[in-house]
């Protein structure tokens, strides 16, 4: 999985991402090269739900049922 940056070039290819205890861990490459492993905290996780509304989360959910942009 890619993240893109706003010139639609790759910020971050991320490579797994996995339960780590109570944690949710993100391991990837930043600019291709360098190797990174974040991890997501439960607080970190619903500060990030508080941030959407309701038009943002159901986007969200139907994002992987959208067609790739041309």
């Amino acid at each position: 999985m890619n993240i893109y940056g706003s010139d639609d070039k790759v910020l971050m290819s991320i490579s797994s991402i996995e339960p780590d205890g109570s944690t949710l861990l993100i391991k990837g490459k930043i600019f291709g090269t360098m190797p990174l492993s974040a991890k997501l905290r439960p607080e970190e996780a619903r500060a990030a739900l508080k941030l959407m509304n309701a038009k943002t989360l159901f986007f969200l959910l139907t994002l992987v049922f959208r067609r790739k942009q041309g």
